[in-house]
């Protein structure tokens, strides 16, 4: 009778949650809050000559100083960042393969400008092209490469174009893969900024090729082999204990420009010079740029590796549910905080009720430095967890039944 009385006691819990439309709320941030520690670049005066400028912390993308950030201006040559984006993009999609052998054609061995003198009918491995790209800045070679993943230049700056669009480059338009001089070919510090973090944070295998400061590539043709040498156009690598790239551009209408990315104390910037007066002044103003940085950033990172405990799940068919957290988390201070006082608060939902789908949010992270939320990471369900039915209740009913009858 006792075993009877349990079993019709839990049947009557199972019709009170099936008709049940009880609910509860809960609202957790998918996203960090935008950075607060901004640098005030009026409060600071580096006095710099070139035309525009950014500073970007690329691990958060917080803008530490800017001058003239979203002006239009044209890039030259550092717009081989994007072409060397999509020609990862392509590698990483299985699109071409380092070893593809690309064949050179008439239009993209008549390019001027920096060039590594490719003939009509010449191949060269992908591989070697990205060197003569990121090494010598050439611009044959870009041409090649742009064919060879779209068949034409046109079709390869339209997907450059669309991808500038993802990344919210608002001052950008591109008419060709290579950055000679033409109208209404433009870009500006901060879109290069973006485009700089992109490329070193998705690819940072990129640096196998941008840290190269001389190598050679051998020229087959009909006139036979021939050795060509490749040096680095960054002077910048020479010059900055951190560097790691990334690169230059210079025409006479850009004047000179770079895009000079750094690494030190596991802080990677990227400092941007567009319009610079001269070679020289571009990679000091870069310079500057970085140690007015590194002496204002401290980056705080957790990686959330610690295990997060099972929570109960109601009226599921199963009891629990495992949860982990969406991402790692950063912060980058200016302020000279002390990051050792940051704190990490958990705050689960109330209740976690069936049904539970995998990757939606049970709770979050909250990141507080002195009292104050600097950031939050979102905590989510490892797996789904379906409502329990009356079949299920009833199983579960005779399993409980079954096990008091056995203990008697």
């Amino acid at each position: 009778m006792k075993h009877f009385q349990t079993s019709f006691f839990s049947l009557l819990l199972c019709f009170c949650f099936l008709f049940s439309n009880s609910f509860y709320a809960y609202a957790a941030s998918t996203t960090p809050p935008p950075p607060s520690n901004v640098s005030e670049t009026g409060d600071i005066s580096l006095e710099l000559t070139a035309a525009s400028a950014v500073l970007m912390e690329a691990t958060t993308g917080t803008v530490l100083y800017e001058k003239n950030a979203t002006q239009s201006l044209p890039p030259a040559s550092i717009t081989k960042i994007m072409t060397l984006l999509l020609i990862f993009d392509a590698l990483e999609s299985g699109q071409i393969h380092l070893e593809d052998q690309v064949t050179v054609s008439e239009y993209a061995a008549s390019m001027g400008g920096s060039q590594v003198f490719l003939e009509p009918g010449e191949t060269q491995t992908v591989d070697t092209m990205m060197k003569c790209i990121a090494v010598s800045s050439a611009n044959d070679a870009c041409v090649a490469m742009s064919e060879f993943i779209c068949g034409n230049e046109e079709t390869f700056v339209a997907k450059m174009n669309e991808r500038a669009k993802g990344l919210h480059m608002t001052s950008t338009h591109f008419v060709n893969c290579n950055g000679l001089d033409t109208d209404n070919h433009v870009t500006s510090a901060l879109d290069v900024a973006l485009m700089s973090r992109e490329l070193i944070s998705k690819y940072p295998e990129v640096s196998n090729y941008s840290t190269i400061w001389m190598d050679t590539i051998i020229h087959s043709t009909k006139k036979g082999d021939s050795e060509f040498g490749l040096a680095n156009t960054n002077k910048f690598l020479k010059m900055y204990e951190y560097a790691t790239g990334l690169k230059t551009g210079s025409t006479s209408n850009a004047k000179f420009c770079v895009s000079a990315t750094a690494m030190k104390d596991e802080i990677p910037l990227i400092a941007v010079i567009m319009g610079a007066p001269d070679s020289k002044v571009r990679f000091q103003e870069a310079v500057t740029l970085l140690n007015y940085g590194y002496e204002k950033c401290k980056l705080y990172s957790d990686e959330n590796t610690d295990t997060l405990s099972p929570v109960p799940v109601t009226f599921g068919v199963e009891n629990s549910v495992s949860c982990k957290y969406q991402s790692s988390f950063q912060y980058l201070d200016t302020s000279g905080a002390d990051l050792n006082n940051i704190e990490k608060e958990i705050i689960m939902k109330e209740v976690h009720q069936a049904p539970i789908t995998k990757g939606d949010i049970a709770g979050k992270a909250i990141y507080k430095l002195n009292g104050k939320e600097i950031g939050n990471v979102p905590i989510l369900y490892s797996a789904s967890i379906k409502k329990m039915q009356f079949s299920d209740c009833f199983k579960k009913i005779f399993q409980q039944y079954k096990l008091g009858k056995s203990k008697t």
